[in-house]
């Protein structure tokens, strides 16, 4: 019977249908898996390692014995700080860095020669020879040093080897205020710095394969937590806060959800396709039924014939998939590394997996009804209606579906969130369509033409299947229409996070007569705002020492390190009268004018306290378990400066401006000792503004981000390509459903035409009747699907994405639009068939 179904052409369109969903979803998966390993490796760049131990002593022996049994890599850095000149020297083992590289800027690899500065930065041999030291380009001016020149570290002579360009774990450089001089650790000894009580932090870097780090992890927190005094911060990608992090979560989901809209899409056609077979195979079951087969044996025999289609299907659509992602790749040239991670085996069996689920949620129900065909279709041409235990069959698909969808995007909520709107959407998407119909029956007398009447009255011949190709319409366009919206929120969102003009340079510690004459040098360059900061150190909250308060605000949770290194750390404290642009108001309310809070008369002296009024950064008040409300104490030169919490608020770093963790009405700035900071835009092409304002301000510090800012520009190329292509995929899966639904009544309109015909409708009135048809059915789904597109848009912006929504108006043209194209396209495919054959021929079959 399978053969004779294929040669017949019976299968050919639910194989196709299968073979074209599985290709999709595995295309996605081994291109997902392919890209997320490979951004997940260059993510760990910015760690320098897959994990991050830091403390303020050198480790243990023991735990370095355990990750060597474990089979982890290791490599070892010292940041210190060097009296004179101030600069953040770092040592570094021989196997720094473990991820990514360092760049060094117009440097050979041959050895020492003078750097220039518009040679483009080359990849570091390896690390600084012992007695070398690779220095900041800043540090180099600011000091008239040359290649070959003898620099004195503590009490260690060392001679400067290179120029600085970019090292991967810039993030804690970038976090000091002197420029970078990089050594051998070899030479560490020699300087004398790391004496008793002297302020350095070890970093130990551990790179592996992920279970193995996450193993060794496990073991470390279970070692800290019962040594909290060793005072360890672990630091891993997933715990590093930053826009690259938030980025790369948002392209991982994206690409989730056109995983999943191919999957739904892939549902739709092939439940379509089944539906297709079903219809075109009720006589022959009731044939056979008349032969002496019974309802078991018939049931038996479909199963297993499905079961083989469904099986090569699977099969061929994960070759397909796989050579698919290879063209992507290609397609994608320069924009991906060469060196992508090799597939692995999941996404294969994930494509298998996908088209048997498909198969038994989707087409098996349909096919099951087959069985319950009587000997009296024959006579009477009626289907018995669906029986309870194929009810069952569609919801064990269903559940099948839901863990299909929760397996394909990694997210639960994500996933059991789609299955559910699916399924509300499907059902919605059928009252609807239901009330349409009886609200039709009342047009159809609006027109005495006779086209009307035909097409108005074949909706309501066969309302089930009317009900069924609007739903099949609707959720596709939906799918189509929603990834097209996020898309484009997306793009829009990393966008306004990289622009052209973002600031690549930072500069601290301006001082204030200084700030005419640097006002005057940025003058080329935009004049960027000089925002004032002060320097200060967290002493007490709510009238406890800040590491007492720590301590019993959470005594049950283990110590990484992180309250206490921002109690042990100086904040920069700015200053703003209105809420900056870049900042969202988390909770509490904006001091606006009120410079200072209820203050009390509370002073030896008998004068009012006054109480500063202060809004924090939401991060840093998780860490540090401080509300609004709360007092707090900080010394700022000698002088203490109380201050109340009264908001927190949500930074975005990515806009790259000078931002501020705590800030002050400028009322109270200006009795606290302040410096300055400004961020600047350099143009590519001025490689030596940093080295022009060290000159002329010797006791600035410039920081040139322009490294890491390109690092996750072209992460960001990597995904916006990623996502044009994976979307242009899912439209051509999009077309086969829409394809799928209207094909699938074209058989009854066959013989519906010739009976009509026959009885004396001319050609001209089916064709305009089949054209007012696909056009209401269209223009109903096309409405349908703007409305769920829409709902689904907010829900996904606000409660996955966290981008801002707003109601698009163009969205409902297009759906209409779109619903309208369908329509063409289904009466353009239904005329070239239905009326194309000879009525004769339609009834004698």
């Amino acid at each position: 019977m399978t053969l004779r179904d294929w040669r017949a052409g019976e299968l050919r369109f639910l194989l196709a249908a299968l073979v074209l969903s599985v290709a999709s979803l595995s295309a996605v998966n081994f291109f997902v898996d392919r890209m997320s390993a490979g951004l997940e490796r260059d993510a760990h760049q910015m760690l320098a390692a897959d994990l991050l131990l830091e403390s303020d002593q050198p480790l243990g022996a023991d735990w370095r014995a355990e990750a060597q049994r474990r089979g982890l890599r290791s490599a070892d850095t010292v940041a210190a700080g060097t009296t004179s000149t101030m600069v953040a020297l770092k040592a570094v083992s021989d196997a720094y860095p473990l991820r990514g590289h360092v760049k060094l800027r117009g440097q050979g690899a041959a050895g020492v020669t003078a750097p220039d500065v518009t040679a483009p930065d080359v990849t570091a041999p390896g690390t600084p020879l012992p007695g070398t030291a690779w220095i900041d380009g800043a540090l180099m001016a600011s000091l008239n040093l040359r290649p070959g020149s003898a620099i004195h570290i503590g009490d260690h002579t060392l001679k400067v080897a290179a120029v600085i360009a970019a090292e991967p774990d810039a993030g804690a450089a970038f976090a000091m205020i002197a420029p970078r001089v990089m050594i051998s650790d070899a030479d560490l000894p020699a300087t004398g710095l790391l004496q008793q009580h002297a302020l350095a932090t070890h970093r130990w870097l551990l790179a592996g394969e992920p279970a193995q780090v996450a193993a060794f992890e496990q073991w470390l927190r279970a070692r800290i937590a019962v040594q909290p005094q060793l005072a360890v911060h672990i630091e891993t990608l997933a715990s590093r806060s930053g826009d690259r992090r938030s980025t790369l979560d948002q392209v991982q989901q994206f690409l989730s959800l056109v995983s999943l809209m191919t999957a739904l899409l892939a549902s739709v056609a092939v439940a379509m396709a089944a539906r297709r077979f079903m219809l075109r195979h009720i006589d022959a079951c009731a044939m056979l039924r008349c032969l002496g087969l019974k309802q078991g044996q018939l049931a038996r025999m479909y199963l297993l014939e499905f079961l083989m289609v469904g099986l090569l299907a699977s099969i061929a659509g994960v070759l397909l998939g796989f050579g698919a992602h290879f063209v992507l790749l290609d397609w994608l040239g320069r924009l991906m590394a060469a060196d992508l991670p090799p597939p692995g085996w999941l996404p294969a069996v994930q494509g298998v997996a996908t088209g048997l689920i498909l198969l038994l949620g989707f087409a098996l129900p349909p096919v099951l009804q087959l069985r319950n065909v009587s000997q009296l279709r024959l006579l009477r041409h009626e289907q018995e209606p669906p029986q309870a235990r194929t009810l069952a069959v569609y919801g064990a698909g269903m559940v099948l579906f839901t863990a299909l969808l929760v397996w394909q995007t990694g997210d639960v909520a994500l996933g059991l969130g789609s299955a559910a709107g699916f399924l509300a959407g499907g059902l919605l998407f059928g009252v609807v369509a239901w009330l349409a119909l009886q609200g039709l029956r009342r047009l159809r007398g609006a027109s005495g033409h006779a086209a009307w009447r035909f097409a108005v009255t074949d909706l309501q011949r066969r309302p089930a299947a009317t009900i069924a190709q609007v739903v099949a319409l609707a959720l596709g366009l939906t799918a189509m229409l929603l990834l097209t919206v996020v898309r484009a929120d997306l793009l829009a969102a990393w966008k306004r996070a990289t622009p052209p003009d973002a600031p690549n340079h930072f500069m601290i510690n301006i001082q204030p007569d200084q700030r005419q004459a640097v006002a005057e040098q940025l003058r080329a360059y935009g004049s960027p705002a000089l925002h004032e900061q002060t320097r200060a150190r967290l002493t007490h909250v709510n009238g406890r020492p800040a590491l007492d308060y720590l301590a019993a605000a959470a005594p049950k949770q283990p110590e990484d390190g992180r309250a206490r290194e921002l109690v042990e750390r100086e904040f920069e404290i700015g200053q703003a009268a209105t809420l900056p642009a870049t900042d969202k108001l988390m909770s509490g309310s904006w001091y606006g004018a009120q410079a200072y809070v209820n203050a009390g008369a509370g002073t030896a002296d008998g004068t009012a306290q006054r109480i500063a009024a202060t809004s924090l950064s939401e991060g840093v008040a998780e860490v540090l378990h401080v509300k609004p409300g709360d007092k707090l104490t900080f010394d700022v030169a000698g002088q203490a400066l109380d201050v109340q919490v009264t908001s927190l608020r949500k930074i975005d770093w990515r806009a790259r401006q000078v931002s501020d963790i705590f800030l002050l009405h400028p009322q109270v700035m200006q009795e606290l000792p302040y410096t300055l900071a400004a961020a600047v835009h350099v143009p590519a092409g001025d490689t030596l503004f940093a080295l022009r304002m060290a000159r002329a301000f010797p006791n600035l510090t410039v920081f040139n981000i322009s490294a890491i800012l390109n690092q996750i520009q072209a992460s960001f190329e990597q995904a916006v390509a990623a996502v044009e292509f994976l979307f242009a995929f899912t439209l051509a899966a999009g077309v086969f459903v829409l394809y799928a639904a209207l094909a699938g009544s074209q058989d009854v309109r066959t013989r519906q035409a010739a009976l009509l015909r026959a009885l004396g409708a001319t050609r001209r009135q089916l064709s305009q009747a089949l054209w007012i048809e696909h056009l209401l059915t269209g223009a109903l789904a096309g409405v349908l699907a703007s409305g769920g597109a829409t709902l689904a848009s907010w829900a996904l912006a606000r409660f996955v994405f966290h981008l801002e929504w707003s109601w698009s108006p163009l969205l409902w043209t297009s759906g209409f639009a779109v619903g309208a194209a369908c329509a063409v396209f289904g009466g353009w495919m239904g005329l070239r068939h239905v009326l194309s054959q000879p009525p004769l021929q339609s009834l004698r079959q």
